[in-house]
């Protein structure tokens, strides 16, 4: 019988990329502070365990991406991301088997979840589980931004207005858009990074399907689009003026863009790193739209 190395939870927290769970945690945090300014009462017990609960389901997400990478030849030693298994410190099955385990652990939850808080939960959960388990296939025909998107943007924050209160509000569809788009832009300045690795291994991303030049561009309006949705939501009353406090994450988000834009002419050295900042800038921004949140809520 095939012996399984020993790894310390070190090893395993790392191989389901935590730097990148701002980007489901998140839109759940700026979720329940938009509802608490607006004055919704809240049930904050089902708001964590939704929380919670998203970021064990993007850790089985993570790992399920890195398998299928792997063994679609994806990541190779040569490769910048997903090295679990490419630098041989986790065998493919380790990391399959990871997967598993933590989706059935956020499938549990959410089963919890939906006694605890309505059914109709286990309706985003359904969606959420099959967005995740077909996200490779969706990935590796263009299709993976769309998923990234109705997965850490739409489901969480529609999601999150049900448990936390037990109804939908059309309102925090104006939360869609500007966190939507930095999440998404994660996975796109990864995948425009990795064109040329894409390309080899016979898959097609959306950041493939537009080119380098369109990515860089599209790329920027993800980071520059967000802070004027919320300048058009204040304007439009449907957030306080506080919440432009995000302006203070404009400087990081210029800094991407400028990495960003030597792309054409640097290649993929230029975004080592971009992905990483990426997250750390949708973990900023929300940071401070959810605090401008709350505390014009307690003024």
């Amino acid at each position: 019988m095939e012996k399984t190395a020993k790894h310390s939870f070190k090893a395993w927290l790392f191989a389901t990329r935590p730097w990148s769970f701002p980007a489901s945690a998140m839109p759940v945090l700026v979720t329940l502070a938009y509802l608490n300014w607006v004055g919704y009462r809240i049930d904050w017990v089902a708001g964590v365990w939704a929380l919670l609960n998203i970021i064990v389901f993007h850790a089985a997400g993570n790992t399920w991406s890195d398998y299928f990478d792997y063994k679609k030849g994806v990541d190779r030693e040569d490769a910048i991301g997903g090295m679990s298994i490419v630098s041989g410190e986790f065998k493919a099955s380790e990391i399959k088997r990871l997967a598993w385990i933590l989706l059935s652990i956020a499938v549990a939850a959410g089963v919890g979840l939906a006694l605890y808080a309505g059914l109709p939960v286990l309706y985003f959960g359904l969606a959420g589980c099959v967005l995740t388990l077909f996200y490779p296939w969706l990935k590796y025909h263009a299709l993976g931004d769309l998923d990234i998107f109705l997965t850490y943007s739409v489901l969480p924050i529609l999601g999150t207005s049900f448990v936390a209160t037990g109804y939908l509000h059309k309102e925090v569809m104006w939360l869609m858009l500007p966190i939507g788009l930095i999440t998404v832009g994660i996975l796109h300045v990864n995948n425009s990074r990795d064109i040329e690795q894409d390309s080899r291994a016979g898959i097609k991303t959306f950041a493939m399907l537009i080119g380098k030049r369109a990515s860089v561009m599209f790329y920027v309006a993800e980071l520059v689009l967000p802070f004027v949705a919320i300048l058009v939501a204040a304007i439009c009353g449907a957030m306080p003026w506080w919440a432009l406090a995000v302006v203070v994450a404009l400087k990081p988000a210029i800094d991407n863009c400028r990495a960003m834009l030597k792309l054409p002419t640097e290649g993929m050295k230029a975004l080592v790193g971009i992905d990483e900042k990426t997250a750390q800038l949708q973990l900023m921004f929300s940071l401070l739209l959810s605090v401008s949140l709350f505390v014009t809520a307690a003024l």
